[in-house]
This record gives structure tokens, C-alpha cells and sequence, in this order.
């Protein structure tokens, strides 16, 4: 489904933010890549969703090759893929329902069914008596979870979570995290990127390990140590 092979990136001022990067992730896998601030864990998001291309080396997602991808086509690519980010980027003059429902609007899917996926992927997340309230009026993790909401109202192969928890205290970090793996258990793909070692060690699941630009380890059911 995912493939890294041999991918680099470099910047303008001569610095190595990836360094011979390789790994796959495939369908339905719950994968987490971690490593401490700067390692290059936000790198490998920014180029998996074509924010940035690499400097050397392929990266596929399906049918995408990513190095080739169009600008025109970028749309494409990303209605397979569902973004959560650690700052929540929730719209502040919508609503939780308007802020869900936007994605679909922009799409031009019919209002009926934009109410009956809004509606459905609330109750999945938790929060289904939340879709008047406004952002200022939620909690953290209520933020987050509407976030998740967003991401998933799409219906998407891959769920990206960068840095999801890092705002928020231990009892929401595990709510999340909870809901990330039932939607895993769903079917959908899921990669966390974090340098949270308990949240990494409490999920048992495979840990891709980036240090200083490079992969130093690809484990199954891991535990996270640098």
C-alpha cells in the first residue's frame, strides 16, 4: 500500500531531514513511527501526503506514485487519506457539524447525505450530542475528536496522526489513542507519528524508529527506546 524506498531529503541550506529511507506499511496496519523532535517523523507525513517531494528515492501509495504526482491530481491522492494534526485545525466560526461536514461540501456531496456521514462519524468518535457546539466551547480532546471526525467522514484507506496527543493530558491521550485502534480494528489503515513512549509501548503494535534522519529500526510489536 506504502512504500518508502531509498528516500532522501535534503534542504536548501544543506541540512538532511531524511537520509535512505525504506520501509512498506500495508492495508489495515496500525504502524507507529517515533523518535525524538526534529528526527524526521513530520518529514516522512509531509511527504506521504505530497506536501513536499523527495529529494531522492520513491514513494508510492497505491496507485500514486508520489514523485510523479500533478498538482491537478493532489486531490485524488489525499481523498484516500485522513489528517489528524496535534494543533486540531478546526475551523473557529463553524460549528463541530459545519467543521466535519466542510470537506464533504467542498466535494459537492448532496446535504442529506453530508447530515447522515457527519452524524454517523460523531457517534464513532464519541461526541454525538457535540454538532452545535463551537470550538472555544470544547474540551481537548473533544477538539480531537472532531478532528478525527473530519478526517474519517471520507471514508479514507489511511488514517496520518502527527503529534495527536501532544496537547492533551493522560486521560484524553488514552481516549484517543482507544479510538485510533477502533478504527484501525474497522479496517482502515492507521500510522501515528509521536515521540510519546508510553503511548507507543502501551499499544503493542509495530514501531518504525527514525533517529537523526535515518530508520535505525522496524519492529514488530516493539517497545519504543532510543
Amino acid at each position: 500500500m506504502i512504500h518508502f524506498q531509498n528516500v532522501s531529503k535534503s534542504y536548501g541550506d544543506g541540512s538532511d531531514s531524511l537520509k535512505d529511507v525504506t520501509f512498506s506499511i500495508n492495508p489495515k496496519e496500525f504502524v507507529s513511527i517515533v523518535g525524538l523532535s526534529g528526527a524526521g517523523k513530520s518529514t516522512i507525513v509531509k511527504l506521504l501526503i505530497a506536501e513536499e517531494r523527495p529529494t531522492k528515492g520513491r514513494i508510492t501509495f497505491a496507485q500514486y506514485d508520489i514523485n510523479k504526482l500533478k498538482e491537478k491530481d493532489l486531490p485524488k491522492l489525499r481523498r484516500h487519506m485522513g489528517l489528524v494534526f496535534q494543533d486540531f485545525k478546526l475551523l473557529p466560526t463553524k460549528n463541530v457539524h459545519e467543521n466535519v461536514a466542510f470537506a464533504l461540501e467542498v466535494a459537492g456531496r448532496p446535504e442529506e447525505e453530508i447530515n447522515d456521514l457527519v452524524m454517523e462519524v460523531l457517534d464513532l468518535v464519541g461526541i454525538p450530542d457535540k454538532g452545535k457546539s463551537f470550538v472555544h466551547q470544547l474540551s481537548g480532546g473533544e477538539k480531537q475528536r472532531v478532528a478525527i471526525a473530519r478526517a474519517m467522514v471520507n471514508r479514507p484507506d489511511v488514517i496520518i496522526a502527527d503529534e495527536p496527543t501532544s496537547n492533551l493530558d493522560s486521560v484524553n491521550t488514552a481516549g484517543i489513542i482507544n479510538l485510533l485502534k477502533k478504527i484501525n480494528e474497522m479496517g482502515t489503515t492507521v500510522i501515528l507519528a509521536t515521540h510519546n513512549e508510553d503511548t507507543v509501548n502501551d499499544l503493542k503494535r509495530r514501531v518504525i524508529t527514525i533517529q537523526d534522519g535515518r530508520l535505525i529500526r522496524d519492529e514488530e510489536s516493539s517497545k519504543y527506546h532510543l
